[in-house]
């Protein structure tokens, strides 16, 4: 029998205004500062052991473009390790001038429900650079920064790029995030049974408690992005990773 791969665990760093900030259930208005050196923030993950960094441009997401360039580029200065990225990158260019800036893997999201198209051509022009990102709230996907809920599934979504080239899909159930109260693993685990793309969980990862049940959803859920639950000191990074290794 094949050994499980190795969980990857992405600490999250999520831009608004150029600051560190962690928000709930998307809200903009409820964003707490963590770190006013998102550059900082990130080389402290890296010196902790992990291997990858989740960026999201909040800003960005909300006005379709990016809106962080200059604490992503000093962030990208500051590590070693690869970075992805999601937040406003709306077009070709868009995924074409990050990848060239550094960005190891960019996450489409509001142009996947947009334009299925561009998320194909970017993932063919770019093998394995190119992730979906998708925000679901009850089960329906979120655009726009999470501002609106449109009446695609989550499910259906994810399968339009089945066979498309995509590196992974992050999903993110809205209801969790920033909230504690529990990574949904089912929904996650059901999302990850239903197409052939390595999916991450996103959203609500409160304890290690949380990164043993992903785990243990292998290799179904290939990864997990944690947020507040590592500013909180609620979870401890070389405990987790250690679940994440076993």
């Amino acid at each position: 029998m094949e050994a499980l791969k190795p969980m990857i665990l992405y600490p999250a760093i999520d831009l608004k205004d150029g600051q560190c900030v962690r928000l709930r259930q998307g809200d903009m208005a409820q964003a707490t500062v963590f770190n006013t050196s998102p550059a900082a923030q990130a080389k402290s993950f890296q010196e902790s052991g992990f291997e990858w960094l989740h960026c999201v441009d909040l800003n960005g997401a909300f006005a379709g473009a990016s809106a962080n360039g200059e604490a992503v580029k000093a962030i990208l200065a500051a590590l070693t390790i690869p970075v992805q990225l999601g937040g406003g990158i709306r077009t070709l260019a868009h995924v074409e001038a990050w990848l060239e800036a550094g960005i190891r893997r960019v996450i489409l999201g509001t142009v996947a429900v947009r334009d299925p198209e561009l998320v194909k051509q970017a993932a063919k022009a770019h093998p394995g650079r190119v992730a979906v990102g998708i925000d679901a709230r009850d089960g329906f996907v979120s655009v726009e920064g999470w501002a609106e809920t449109s009446s695609l599934k989550a499910i259906d979504l994810a399968k339009r790029f089945e066979d498309a080239g995509v590196a992974a899909i992050i999903f993110t159930d809205i209801a969790r995030d920033g909230m504690m109260g529990g990574a949904n693993v089912e929904a996650t685990a059901e999302l990850a049974g239903a197409v052939t793309i390595p999916v991450i969980a996103s959203g609500g990862v409160n304890g290690v408690q949380d990164v043993k049940k992903i785990a243990a959803a292998r290799p179904a859920i290939a990864g997990a992005v944690i947020g507040r639950a590592l500013y909180d000191g609620r979870i401890d990074p070389a405990e987790a990773l250690a679940v994440a290794e076993t």
